[in-house]
């Protein structure tokens, strides 16, 4: 039988903007409701309906932009219960459609408010949620918020695909991706929450969690100042405690210019065969295991 165990920090900083924009949660125990996360290096066993992080984007003027991100991860957390997850559990499709449904709740959401209140027309956000759940990683999004995942013997590798004008560009073979990150038009997305001409259309990936990962959630604020070159580097330099690995993804946008919100999400995995270790071993559930991931 394999343990799971995993570390979970996050941070967010409005940058060079008047006002931040982004929103995020984390449960490092979606079976307790425990909507917080560890501090530094501590590991925790992952819990019977695993753990969740989210990331939203907003756009919009004034304080619209936050509103819509504010709604996003509010909507998804009065979601994620542990009376409904007891049901969306049953098998991965229901697990997948379970996601979907509470996206599309969200966007609903953020339309209705919109539509009664002038201020907030026209706002909309991004999103991007990875549910940790028995051995696997089911990763959703809307719009250019991306999630990573980074292993020290395999590198960094990207579970979302942007939904952006760039992306499409690429996908037609007509734009070298060498030249995405600093292409003109490389913050125009193609979808999101709070569309009033179109339904949100959230993609899902099912990924299989590996010894060693670290998956990272992040806004544009941190892609669009940082390569993903700069992006394994600092995950490579940083692979011991989570809350130093945030603070270093953070301020690496911030010096390159932090033009933007900027906001990571970032949840270091540790499996262990419980069979090949004895009771006094599996006190790593409360540190850092002892070694380099």
């Amino acid at each position: 039988m394999t343990e799971t165990f995993i570390s979970i920090a996050a941070k967010t900083n409005q940058g060079a903007r008047r006002n931040n924009e982004d929103n995020f949660i984390v449960s490092s125990n979606l079976a307790t409701g425990t909507w917080t996360f560890s501090h530094g290096d501590a590991y925790t066993p992952l819990g019977e309906y695993g753990a969740l992080l989210v990331v939203a984007d907003g756009m919009g003027g004034s304080k619209a932009g936050e509103l819509a991100s504010a709604i996003a991860v509010k909507t998804i957390h009065d979601c994620f219960t542990p009376e409904l997850l007891a049901m969306a559990v049953e098998s991965e499709i229901t697990i997948v459609n379970f996601i979907c449904e509470v996206i599309h709740s969200a966007d609903l959401h953020i339309l209705n408010i919109a539509k009664s209140n002038n201020e907030a027309k026209g706002m909309g956000t991004t999103i991007v949620l990875a549910w940790l759940y028995d051995g696997k990683a089911y990763v959703s999004w809307c719009g250019d918020s991306r999630c990573y995942v980074y292993n020290s013997l395999r590198g960094l590798a990207h579970l979302t695909k942007d939904h952006s004008y760039v992306q499409e560009l690429i996908d037609r073979g007509e734009l070298d991706p060498a030249y995405a990150h600093d292409h003109p038009m490389a913050n125009v997305i193609s979808r999101c929450l709070g569309d009033d001409s179109k339904k949100a259309t959230p993609e899902t990936r099912i990924y299989d969690l590996r010894h060693g990962d670290i998956l990272l959630l992040c806004t544009d604020g941190l892609t669009s100042m940082c390569s993903d070159e700069k992006i394994e580097h600092i995950l490579d330099d940083n692979t011991t405690n989570s809350a130093e690995c945030c603070n270093a993804l953070v301020s690496a946008a911030l010096r390159a210019g932090g033009f933007d919100n900027v906001t990571v999400a970032l949840c270091a995995v540790s499996m262990l065969d419980s069979e090949e270790h004895d009771d006094e071993s599996r006190t790593i559930r409360t540190s850092v295991i002892g070694r380099r991931l």
